[in-house]
């Protein structure tokens, strides 16, 4: 007997009972994007590895060694997207986006992969709502993006999470930061984790993102940016904050904060759940980005946006016993028996979703007492009843499945209007 497939290792499926979590999250993002204002945008699966390579940052984990990086049979070097932020700026460029009035402020949801060790709330396929705002350099809106990824945990009903928030200032102003930086580590490379000893040289502000505990611990006597920040990003950053104490969401300034890609600068973000330490178990990110474009090759565009994973979300949606819409049931089951109930109930039944009640119908072949179980446990509130002796009176008997009484008869051509004025 040959060996039964199963999902490849790091993706899942989800499955019915699972479908709650996903329904509640693609609802919060619908809420919260059409409150702030932005606009769907849904790029391809695949990109030129290039703008990834370029965008991301050849120093990244990502680029590193996390891409499905492949070549197509015309010997093009594609990539599956491992992040949404360099495929919508690629998308902003191609479609001259750039002649809307600005900021273009867009979202999506979508699959993304990356090639890593799959763990709790780590897949290698996985989902992110992300969302940006392109073509503007305001403090008001990095303000705007935390607020709207704040109110989408909370529209979610998650709580005891926190806004980590801090600044990395621009390229140019960082250098004499990253210079004292490789001062500081110099000493310790040889406690250094193998990547971390290779990132000193070239981009030692990611040995602050490193998730090895050994790394870790070093960090914390590392020296920081956030109280030595050039004029123009010192102004900016105390913009975020005024603006968010303004708009009544909270945050604390984390002086050792910085991101995983190469793009970003001034403000970054993570909101995480309380008393989480320094464990990386951030649910969502983000941060500006006022190079990535003109990076791709466009003219210089600031931008800023965010990412949340939403296996992650549910995780944490599932820590935090976040109390769900009951999964929908039908509203009616319609029982049948003989050749001549089965037509009047399939005609029932039509009649039914035509009037939106929702309505599951008997199967074929199945015990007159076998679908009556059946429809118990469904869930659903009214079983409609045709047998032999209904069809040929035209009547059928309905039947409340959640309070005893006795079942009544009603003419096939009025049940749906019958159940439609109960279920007002």
């Amino acid at each position: 007997m040959s060996a039964r497939f199963q999902t490849p290792r790091g993706t899942e499926d989800v499955l019915p009972e699972e479908q709650p979590y996903w329904r509640a999250i693609h609802e919060a993002a619908a809420e919260v994007t059409r409150l702030f204002g932005y606009e769907r945008i849904d790029t391809p699966t695949f990109e030129d590895a290039a703008l990834f390579e370029k965008g991301t940052g050849d120093t990244t984990d990502i680029v590193e060694k996390e891409m499905y990086a492949f070549a197509d049979r015309g010997g093009e070097a594609l990539t599956l997207v491992p992040e949404a932020t360099p495929a919508i700026c690629r998308a902003y460029l191609e479609h001259g986006l750039a002649s809307r009035p600005q900021p273009v402020r867009l979202f999506t949801i979508a699959r993304m992969f990356r090639y890593n060790r799959p763990q709790l709330g780590r897949l290698r396929q996985f989902h992110q709502f992300d969302c940006e705002v392109v073509g503007t350099d305001a403090a008001l809106v990095d303000a705007e993006l935390i607020e709207l990824h704040w109110r989408f945990y909370e529209r979610l009903g998650l709580r005891d999470l926190e806004i980590r928030l801090g600044s990395i200032d621009d390229p140019e102003a960082r250098r004499a930061y990253l210079d004292r930086l490789r001062e500081y580590y110099l000493p310790l490379r040889e406690k250094l984790s193998e990547d971390s000893r290779r990132r000193l040289d070239r981009n030692p502000l990611r040995l602050l993102d490193s998730n090895d505990p050994g790394d870790q611990a070093l960090r914390e006597g590392a020296p920081t940016m956030i109280d030595d920040l050039s004029p123009a990003a010192a102004e900016h950053f105390e913009g975020v904050k005024d603006t968010l104490t303004a708009a009544g969401v909270p945050f604390v300034v984390d002086p050792l904060l910085v991101r995983g890609l190469d793009y970003y600068n001034r403000t970054v973000w993570e909101i995480v759940p309380k008393g989480d330490g320094r464990q990386q178990s951030s649910v969502g990110a983000g941060g500006r980005y006022d190079g990535l474009i003109e990076t791709i090759g466009g003219k210089p565009t600031p931008a800023s946006g965010f990412a949340t994973g939403l296996e992650r979300v549910i995780i944490e949606m599932k820590r935090q016993e976040v109390s769900l819409v009951e999964p929908q049931v039908p509203d009616a089951f319609v029982v049948h028996a003989g050749a001549e109930g089965v037509r009047a109930a399939v005609g029932v039944a039509a009649n039914l979703r035509t009037a939106g009640i929702a309505t599951m119908l008997g199967e074929a072949g199945r015990s007159f007492r076998a679908q009556m179980r059946r429809a118990n446990g469904s869930g659903a509130r009214y079983a409609v009843i045709v047998g032999e002796d209904e069809a040929v009176r035209g009547v059928a008997a309905l039947k409340d499945l959640r309070e005893e009484g006795d079942q009544e008869d009603v003419p096939l051509g009025e049940i749906a209007t019958r159940l439609g004025e109960r279920f007002r």
